[in-house]
């Protein structure tokens, strides 16, 4: 049997689905899509993935059964150099936690937390 990746899919929960969708679109510099819910619990809006291609999809999700917050899971992002969009971080309403550091032969990151109170990761090999 192939071995799969653990991680499938994610949602980053908010409070202000605008307010994030801006946020992420700021920082990472792409452009977030409008995603159904198949529940008609929640709004999504959906990074942009190839669902055929390595790697977890995933969406920031409003919904009544969840919240934002501090601590927990840690979603990295994968930038070509991460220090270009930790600088765009504060501009966008969000905090550099921790800012670009090493990890050895696995690159680089940097801990922020965004618009809605979330921490995330970016990770670079450079």
């Amino acid at each position: 049997m192939s071995r799969m990746n653990a991680v499938v899919w994610f949602d980053i929960y908010v409070d202000d689905l605008d307010r994030a969708t801006i946020f992420y679109e700021t920082v990472l510099d792409r452009k977030l899509e409008s995603m159904g819910d198949p529940t008609g619990e929640s709004q999504m809006m959906s990074f942009p993935a190839d669902m055929g291609n390595y790697g977890a999809a995933g969406a920031l999700t409003k919904a009544p059964h969840a919240k934002p917050g501090v601590g927990g899971t840690i979603v990295y992002f994968a930038s070509q150099d991460c220090a270009v969009e930790q600088a765009r971080v504060e501009v966008a309403g969000g905090k550099v936690i921790q800012p670009k550091f090493s990890i050895g032969e696995y690159g680089w990151v940097c801990v922020c937390q965004d618009s809605e109170g979330n921490m995330f990761g970016l990770n670079s090999m450079k």
